[in-house]
């Protein structure tokens, strides 16, 4: 069974999917996603929307450098997904405050104010007193903190509806239940995508003159079909959200333990990293820890009422790094592997993946991140 066809066709309705379809629905292309189940309810869905290179504190120091360059980018891609959609998503700008409660923390909080100060930046040292001060209802054990006011955050969930609206507006075609299974290649081309819809024994063929592969975890076993290995593993990372009469100011993060302020007086807690395959079941050690990591920074966590608990798949690679640009096939993109920076990294991957597409150039070198660094 054929489909009409699209200029653009990108297999993978999370946010990177979802936020390089609207600039290019912008430029004039008929663009078609499919999402193998929901959009955004994957990786994109399932995270707690921290823009935050500082605290990452990431390496090498080009990858730092690109996600400093997505969070300068965020501001106007928010502007333009809220006055396109109409919705408001929630972006906040207040920083992160990472804590500090033993002689250990000291240490790794003064690492990172000496490479952020390096590097230009202005993280600020806080007291005990100074930080207790700053976010009321700390735990007593907190005993400093370092500031680091560059770091931002969105609701993702409200920004993955926003950016489902304003791609609709302009155009774009979500497909959802729609599995890709195949890639067919003739020479140096792919010619078409196999599509299992569900509705039907034989399986749908959609073609475009050109593909993005944005799948998360699944990427590998599609790029497989083509001979190409891609070394991705699916990161669980377990979350909850509870309801708060009182209001968090700023994200709070000890280790890989962290509280997220959202609006409506709400609360997100995470998280775990479990290489468990694609099992996405939220399980009682996974929250146990969740719940004993943000004891240890907070005194409040019994006026906290819980919402809800989920699990996303983060799609982690070999090196950590996302994987961007051409491989050997001259209408097949890849934009994936993003990891724990999906969010952070929609507003650069999108202008990239775009500049790449449209002019065969990118304003930024893509060398670090081509889906071939992995050998055959």
């Amino acid at each position: 069974m054929a489909t009409g066809k699209a200029d653009v066709l990108i297999i993978g309705g999370g946010i990177i999917g979802c936020a390089l379809a609207v600039p290019l629905a912008r430029a004039g292309l008929r663009v078609t996603v499919l999402e193998r189940s929901e959009t955004g309810l994957g990786a994109s869905g399932a995270a707690a929307g921290m823009v935050g290179p500082h605290a990452e504190a990431v390496e090498p120091a080009d990858f730092f450098d690109l996600t400093v360059a997505s969070r300068d980018l965020y501001p106007r891609f928010v502007a333009e997904i809220e006055e396109q959609s109409g919705e408001r998503v929630g972006y906040r700008r207040e920083g992160t405050l990472l804590l500090s409660l033993a002689e250990e923390d000291d240490h790794d909080l003064e690492s990172v104010y000496r490479k952020q100060k390096d590097l230009g930046f202005a993280p600020v040292r806080l007291t005990v007193s100074q930080v207790h001060e700053a976010v009321p209802g700390l735990a007593p054990a907190v005993r400093g903190g370092l500031f680091l006011p560059g770091d931002h955050w969105v609701d993702n969930e409200h920004l993955m509806r926003a950016l489902l609206i304003a791609g609709r507006r302009l155009g774009v075609s979500f497909r959802t239940r729609s599995v890709v299974r195949k890639l067919n290649v003739r020479g140096s081309r792919v010619e078409s995508l196999e599509v299992d819809s569900g509705s039907s024994s034989a399986l749908a063929t959609y073609t475009a003159e050109r593909y993005v592969l944005a799948a998360g975890c699944w990427s590998a076993e599609l790029a497989a079909t083509l001979g190409l290995r891609l070394p991705m593993s699916p990161c669980r990372g377990q979350m909850l959200e509870f309801e708060s009469a009182w209001e968090l100011p700023i994200i709070l993060r000890h280790g890989r333990h962290y509280l997220v302020p959202r609006a409506g007086h709400r609360i997100a807690a995470g998280t775990t990293a479990e290489y468990t395959g694609f099992d996405r079941a939220v399980t009682g050690e996974g929250l146990r820890s969740i719940l004993v990591g943000i004891a240890e920074v907070t005194s409040r966590l019994v006026d906290l009422r819980f919402r809800r608990a989920w699990a996303g798949l983060r799609p982690d690679t070999a090196d950590h790094l996302p994987i961007l640009g051409y491989a050997e096939w001259e209408n097949l993109l890849f934009a994936t592997g993003h990891f724990r920076h999906g969010i952070l990294l929609a507003p650069i991957t999108a202008q990239l993946i775009t500049e790449l597409m449209l002019t065969g150039h990118t304003s930024r070198p893509l060398d670090l991140y081509r889906p071939t660094r992995f050998g055959p």
